[in-house]
């Protein structure tokens, strides 16, 4: 996704970056941590060719700016509301991918009206329902502990004896090697951390009942960072969630085929 392609509009007091692409049924893409539109291309993609896409850089990422911090989940959820306002959706349908499955979370227990149907995708509601993995605690780490930490909470299978047999497996694990390892800017690096920071605190257990959609939760059998027993106690909290468990890790829509059709296929409803 070239930033030729990006927009930009005012969105609670922030210039926020922001595209949309395809046509079909209105859905929002909500992305993980650290996540750009730059860097998303093949992702948004899928998306776009079944859907009216519309996803954003968040605030402190990519082409949206980077306020002084902390920042808040409902502040997360509040820019994913404006920017689908911005555009004129009143209702539409809404994906979140990891931290951008919390930010949905946030979106559809506050904004239950607006969400027509809703997947959740390797994410954990925080409180009595499971946190994710502390991601924020990996910057005080050297650079070999994070790469080492890293590749274990992605997949729990992933020891160097199981990506010597599984060249798949081995080609996902240098991808999301090879995305740690570029070189940041103090500005970038800030909003990250801002987006962590706030991470660290998500907590919306309490109140996805609030959600009234229809709404699946996928989950990665073998994810370290949302473990499958997280998108069950989201599925447990919402009326009527379907969960579904793929054989993967955090990415599981990269390693199980199943996976996508499926998320698709439900959101196109």
């Amino acid at each position: 996704m070239s930033s030729s392609q990006i927009n930009h509009t005012h969105v609670n007091g922030i210039d926020i970056g922001y595209m949309r692409e395809g046509s079909g049924p209105r859905l929002l893409f909500v992305n993980g941590s650290g996540a750009t539109l730059a860097a998303s291309g093949p992702m948004l993609s899928v998306y776009s060719r079944q859907f009216d896409l519309l996803a954003h850089d968040q605030r402190g990422l990519g082409e949206t700016e980077a306020p002084a911090g902390p920042y808040t989940m409902a502040e997360y959820a509040a820019d994913a509301a404006g920017i689908a306002d911005a555009i004129g959706w009143d209702t539409y349908r809404v994906v979140g991918v990891s931290f951008g499955g919390m930010v949905a979370q946030e979106l559809a227990a506050t904004f239950p009206e607006r969400i027509e149907r809703l997947a959740l995708v390797c994410t954990s509601p925080g409180g009595e329902g499971g946190a994710s993995y502390p991601l924020h605690t990996l910057a005080d780490k050297s650079d070999a502990d994070r790469a080492a930490i890293g590749l274990r909470i992605l997949d729990t299978r992933f020891t160097p004896e199981w990506l010597a047999e599984h060249e798949g497996d081995r080609m996902l694990a240098g991808v999301m090697a090879d995305r740690t390892a570029v070189t940041k800017s103090a500005e970038v690096l800030r909003g990250e951390r801002l987006q962590l920071e706030a991470r660290s605190h998500h907590d919306v257990f309490d109140r996805l009942p609030n959600i009234t959609c229809p709404t699946l939760v996928a989950s990665g059998r073998y994810d370290g960072i949302a473990p499958p027993e997280n998108g069950a106690a989201i599925a447990g909290q919402i009326p009527d969630a379907e969960l579904r468990v793929y054989e993967g890790g955090h990415a599981f829509f990269f390693q199980d085929p199943q996976a996508m059709p499926d998320i698709l296929a439900f959101l196109a409803g």
